[in-house]
């Protein structure tokens, strides 16, 4: 994908954020679609759960919001296909997952193959699925961090595009290895989000390639 092959007039990236709950991450987002330099636009955040704090962010913000409920839906495929009409029309190039707790059906991912990223709290490959901070603690390991990838069938296995890592301090605590770990969430899923935006990444295969160069499995780690 070329940035002239990008939907709106002006050339930017249109985003849709899916969220299901506070939206610290959408709010980095925000924040950064707030800048003219910027290579998208936040076009919609939509939601699950209709109390998600992330909602009053978007809505602070301009942007618009959709609220669809998984629990007026017989099975999470009926869910999944409601939710591309609703995401369909807001005609995005990238579809976030910030915070969106909910397993995606095959047909979802299949319908946004290469325009979907994740984040997840962990090195990946290390550490998928949840409780991850208190994971790694138990593991005895010396550093934790994120990872920003592209969204596959398998969960938290799409491939990994940027890494960033933290030290575990003596004391630390699930909650406060969190919050270091969150921080870094705020600057590589932006970051990767502008190289999708620039043209400059895209999913080959079951790799991820940025600037024509594969990247390393466990993705790019952020100096």
């Amino acid at each position: 994908m070329s940035t002239s092959s990008l939907s709106m007039p002006d050339g930017k990236c249109r985003v849709v954020v899916l969220i299901s709950g506070s939206g610290t991450n959408l709010q980095a987002f925000l924040d950064a679609a707030a800048s003219a330099e910027c290579d998208y636009t936040v076009e919609a955040v939509i939601s699950n759960k209709a109390d998600a704090y992330g909602l009053t962010r978007a809505r602070n913000a301009g942007v618009a919001t959709d609220v669809l409920s998984h629990r007026e839906f017989s099975d999470r495929e009926s869910f999944d296909q409601a939710m591309i009409k609703v995401i369909d029309g807001y005609q995005p190039d990238l579809v976030i997952l910030a915070g969106f707790m909910r397993i995606l059906t095959p047909d979802f991912v299949r319908h946004y193959s290469g325009r979907l990223l994740n984040i997840h709290p962990s090195l990946l490959p290390k550490y998928q699925g949840l409780h991850t901070h208190q994971r790694v603690l138990d593991a005895g390991d010396s550093e934790h961090g994120a990872t920003v990838h592209f969204v596959t069938e398998e969960l938290d296995g799409g491939p990994p595009v940027l890494q960033a890592a933290v030290p575990i301090e003596s004391g630390d605590t699930a909650d406060t290895l969190s919050q270091r770990v969150q921080v870094q969430e705020h600057i590589i899923y932006p970051l990767a989000a502008s190289w999708f935006a620039q043209g400059r990444l895209k999913m080959v295969g079951d790799r991820a390639e940025l600037d024509g160069e594969l990247l390393p499995r466990s993705g790019k780690r952020l100096d």
